[in-house]
């Protein structure tokens, strides 16, 4: 289960891109974090893995909490944690099958890792797990030969074969098709249901996330402003969400989707 209380993230700039966030995240759901441009969701997600520091806060991933470890622990924390980003993250010169065995390198030693020396049953999972995300017989295929959907199964594929204990996903159909996104976002869902971990996942498309996640949570210049069900959204709720867009842009990670929304029942604050 991942845990986070009181989250806050203050840059050095004085900007606030998170103001006491708690939420906890377990089982197989799918959770979707909605809300305008700069309202913090980037900086959540990249806090978890500890892409960002936070400022204060704690962060418990099944006990153990992520904030404070040294280098060598959170390089172990991070095998827990299946990271799926924005861009894709693969090495384009890369075959589809180095990019995948890519999440087993923080299980190598350091030697190993060095000479991609991987064992077989990590190769055998790796190409089973291509052929579940319907790239099977692309292993040899350069990266930069792939297309958008392509390239994103592939990132999906290399968190599954890290077998982590949640999958944390940014923006994961931004740069999609409609039909393609709504491909990615059934096989997240899939993946939830058949690895048994939790999948927690930072859109922009509001009608996607409500088709797909079995919780909405709603950020809002920094704070948890909304969470409930998708049944729960409504004309109010999306009004508290995405009211406030262009004055709330404290989030220099980037966290740039669009505001189009809907929302639920309304949180005055963060719990």
């Amino acid at each position: 289960m991942l845990s986070v209380e009181n989250l806050e993230k203050t840059y050095s700039s004085g900007d606030e891109a998170l103001k006491g966030v708690s939420m906890e995240v377990s089982g197989n759901e799918v959770v979707a974090i909605i809300g305008p441009s700069g309202a913090g969701k980037s900086t959540f997600i990249r806090c978890i893995n500890q892409l960002t520091e936070p400022t204060s806060g704690s962060i418990e991933l099944d006990g153990v909490d992520l904030t404070g470890l040294s280098d060598g622990e959170l390089r172990d924390q991070r095998r827990n944690m299946g990271m799926i980003f924005q861009e894709y993250g693969l090495v384009e010169r890369l075959s589809v099958m180095e990019n995948v065995l890519a999440g087993r390198l923080g299980y190598l030693s350091a030697w190993n890792a060095f000479r991609r020396d991987f064992p077989e049953e990590d190769v055998r999972h790796a190409r089973a797990t291509l052929d579940r995300v319907g790239l099977g017989g692309h292993d040899d295929n350069r990266a930069d030969e792939l297309s958008g959907g392509q390239r994103q199964r592939v990132g999906i594929a290399r968190a599954v074969v890290q077998r982590p204990k949640i999958l944390l996903v940014d923006e994961p159909t931004s740069s999609l098709d409609p039909e393609t996104s709504r491909a990615v976002m059934q096989l997240l869902t899939e993946i939830a249901a058949d690895e048994d971990i939790p999948v927690l996942i930072n859109i922009h498309e509001v009608e996607l996330a409500l088709e797909y996640a079995d919780r909405v949570v709603g950020l809002a210049d920094g704070r948890l402003v909304f969470e409930g069900s998708p049944s729960d959204l409504d004309e109010n709720a999306r009004d508290t969400i995405y009211r406030a867009t262009a004055e709330s842009s404290s989030d220099p990670d980037g966290d740039a989707e669009g505001s189009n929304g809907t929302d639920p029942r309304m949180i005055t604050e963060s719990r």
